[in-house]
């Protein structure tokens, strides 16, 4: 299918996202198009293992939990928005766990999840540091990891009080990855960057 041409300075909603039917992944923040990036084997690596090693703890602690990945979109809307034409916030993050159920419909998750997990790759870098940093704080995911496969490390943001990320702490392949979602279950950072 040939990919629609749409105008990157127009703002759109969620109901305009959902008549385009081409292959193109694409992503809104605040109404705006941001077009995704291709992944390399290393992006590819890096989920699949963070995917493994939180797989592995639900499976052993039920605790209400399921991690999902991309491409799933994420709606954020903003003053308890649930109708599409009112949403101008839509994500595909490369992993996001959720506690407490689904909500949304079957193809989009509706709220804030509990974790969100961005792999970095050339093309996205400023967004997932900058622009989905703020995003997600605003809409309170309460644990936001950004993986960096090029350094293999992983910057990780817990929500304060006061409705904020931390300062953030950033861990190397030789330390283990507490997650704090999960009161503190540990992965090993050298088994998410084991290539």
């Amino acid at each position: 299918m040939e990919a629609l041409v749409l105008d990157l300075n127009k703002r759109y909603s969620y109901a305009d996202y959902l008549t385009w039917l081409d292959d193109v992944r694409r992503e809104l923040i605040d109404g705006f198009i941001k077009m995704m990036a291709g992944a390399s084997r290393f992006h590819g690596k890096v989920g699949v293992n963070i995917i493994g090693e939180i797989r592995a703890y639900l499976r052993n602690n039920r605790c209400g939990c399921e991690v999902y990945s991309a491409p799933i979109d994420v709606l954020l809307p903003k003053n308890g928005e649930t109708e599409d034409g009112k949403i101008y916030d839509v994500v595909q993050p490369d992993i996001f766990v959720v506690c407490g159920g689904w909500k949304g419909g079957e193809n989009a998750f509706l709220g804030a999840p509990d974790m969100i997990v961005e792999i970095l790759s050339p093309s996205n870098r400023k967004r997932d540091i900058f622009e989905k940093f703020y995003l997600y704080q605003k809409a309170g995911v309460r644990e936001y990891w950004i993986a960096d496969p090029k350094l293999k490390a992983i910057a990780v943001y817990i929500m304060q009080e006061n409705g904020e990320y931390d300062d953030g702490e950033v861990y190397k392949t030789d330390e283990k990855i507490p997650v704090h979602i999960f009161n503190g279950y540990m992965i090993k950072a050298s088994d998410i960057f084991d290539y």
